[in-house]
């Protein structure tokens, strides 16, 4: 996560922001907008549907299952949903960004409350848009990320104290980019749902693995804090 970018992926960066900045200021803002309000609708929706976070004591091990458990569900429903989509053409293959943005939220959702974080908190709805980024980012945008999530405790008291103030252009761009081919070959007839599928099992399991490691990575946090071990150091 701390390593500078390579090569390979300053050379795509940089082609990308070449072609965003062709792309008309009108059409960014529409895009903004429109993720904006999507991603707002799924949080808010997931929180309805959400169980309460699992506080019951059981072995971290135990927990994890749990997790892991969730992680094969949502990696096969959401390469069913890519098939599904794929198969479909250009315009079932453009329904599938909103379908799978609202799989991979629910998934954020649901593993945070498995780890014993309460969504109704915004604060773990900030934290979860932190994860998604933390995933679906730039090399460079993503040690940025990483040293928010680091020092998480400290970060998220200077951010407003909702999701409508967090930078949805950059969120957009960052997120936009870093799927754009796979989401292009998905909409090419013949290869559309085989592209579909393993292009959304493999970043739901992506996402998977971010998010454990995230939520890990605070819990030991905290726990050596409390413990006062220096094996995770704030620096």
């Amino acid at each position: 996560m701390t390593r500078k970018p390579s090569l390979t992926g300053r050379l795509s960066k940089g082609w990308q922001n070449k072609v965003n900045n062709i792309i008309p200021e009108k059409v960014h803002a529409v895009l903004t907008n429109a993720i904006k309000h999507m991603v707002r609708a799924v949080l808010i929706g997931s929180e309805f549907i959400t169980k309460s976070p699992l506080t019951e004591e059981m072995s971290f091990e135990a927990r994890e299952a749990l997790i892991q458990d969730k992680i094969n569900f949502y990696k096969k429903a959401a390469a069913a949903e890519g098939a599904g989509t794929g198969a479909g053409g250009i315009f079932l293959g453009l329904a599938d960004f909103p379908l799978l943005l609202s799989i991979k939220i629910k998934f954020l959702f649901d593993a945070a409350g498995l780890y014993g974080f309460d969504v109704r908190d915004v604060k773990e709805r900030l934290y979860i848009l932190y994860i998604f980024q933390l995933a679906f980012s730039s090399e460079k945008r993503r040690g940025e990320v990483y040293h928010h999530i680091l020092h998480w405790d400290e970060w998220v008291k200077t951010l407003p104290a909702s999701v409508d103030n967090i930078d949805w252009r950059l969120f957009q761009q960052e997120y936009r980019d870093y799927i754009d081919l796979a989401k292009m070959l998905q909409l090419v007839p013949g290869i559309g749902a085989f592209v579909g599928a393993y292009a959304n099992y493999h970043l739901l399991d992506k996402l998977g693995v971010t998010a454990m490691n995230c939520y890990r990575m605070r819990l030991l946090l905290k726990n050596d804090e409390e413990k006062g071990d220096p094996l995770y150091p704030k620096e």
